[in-house]
């Protein structure tokens, strides 16, 4: 097999394809179900699961592929992951799409492989089916990620933002925008003197002792891209309810508000990817934060809102004493950042 670059004959279906496969992809994923190199998989577990299977696709694509705190492949893997504990899902086994761009280094191909399988086995959730393709040079930024993930919510769990009500807590887990300001600077169209390491990490366990510790949790939401503001105004518009956020209640980090201030981003539409916004009845607030503070991911947890009955809109207290009406927002402040 070729050692450095990755051919146009290894997405062609032959020995070259069988050997990217097994002797780099299953040889990094190796597990019992993978090994068979079946076209469908079966998850065993789900048979004894007890609750209800609930599934999850997304695509990766972001530029630079490896930038601090994370790459492509951690991403690929925390966003599914993510995505599953908004719905309380414990994670039972994913699948991934890889498209790879001809001439793509094969030592960076098995650095994203070896990320994907860290991170996955952190959680842990098996990697159990998925498919290669290779595409001509130019037709790629290096390796695009599709990603499929299945859980299983447990009985009685069931987070929708039609459960919110009035006086509800909004409670985050950290800081905002590193995920955004992290991929900016490592593109280094601008020259700041700083390094901020993505908040890319996996939820999940995090999410099962917040619904541990609050079986009443209303909702949850992973404020990707658009940040906290697009999500909020999702709840604030399928829930019926308004939203008060207070601007001294989220954290920033000193640099992250520094790039936001040179560049005019506004870190509150920034992305993130480490981040879960999660809504508990006001009196389960200290044992919800209790929970999410229990795990590294959730150390800095923090209610930074309140539900009200008022006008169906999300609104910031500002540090100066006012308030603004916040709104959904109409396009990326960065482009290809998750």
């Amino acid at each position: 097999m070729h050692r450095e670059k990755v051919l146009l004959t290894h997405g062609s279906g032959g020995r070259r394809s069988r050997d990217l496969i097994e002797k780099v992809i299953v040889n990094i994923f190796d597990n019992p179900i993978l090994r068979r190199l079946e076209d469908s998989s079966v998850i065993l577990e789900a048979r004894e699961s007890g609750g209800k299977l609930v599934m999850t696709t997304d695509s990766y694509v972001v530029s630079p592929l490896f930038f601090p705190g994370g790459d492509i492949g951690k991403l690929s893997i925390c966003g599914t992951v993510n995505d599953l504990a908004t719905a309380a899902a414990r994670p039972l086994a994913l699948s991934v799409g890889l498209i790879i761009e001809e001439g793509f280094a094969l030592a960076e191909l098995e650095r994203v492989l070896r990320s994907m399988k860290a991170t996955a086995d952190r959680v842990p959730v098996p990697l159990i089916t998925g498919d290669t393709k290779v595409v001509e040079r130019g037709r790629a930024d290096g390796v695009y990620i599709s990603t499929t993930g299945v859980g299983v919510v447990p009985e009685g769990a069931e987070l929708s933002p039609r459960n919110i009500k009035a006086d509800d807590a909004v409670i985050i887990n950290g800081p905002v925008g590193n995920h955004e300001a992290s991929i900016l600077c490592a593109r280094r169209d601008f020259s700041f003197d700083v390094e901020i390491a993505s908040d890319c990490a996996p939820l999940a366990e995090m999410m099962r002792l917040v619904i541990e510790a609050v079986p009443e949790t209303r909702c949850a939401r992973d404020p990707t891209r658009g940040g906290i503001a697009s999500v909020l105004t999702e709840l604030v518009e399928h829930s019926g309810f308004g939203i008060t956020i207070d601007e001294e209640l989220i954290l920033v980090d000193d640099q992250v508000q520094s790039v936001c201030e040179i560049l005019g981003m506004d870190p509150l539409m920034m992305a993130n990817e480490g981040k879960m916004v999660v809504v508990v009845p006001w009196d389960r607030a200290e044992l919800c934060l209790g929970a999410m503070k229990s795990v590294p991911e959730g150390r800095e947890s923090r209610v930074i809102g309140k539900v009200n009955d008022g006008n169906k809109k999300l609104t910031l207290r500002t540090l100066y004493g006012t308030t603004r009406v916040i709104t959904m927002p109409m396009g990326n402040q960065l482009p290809r950042i998750c």
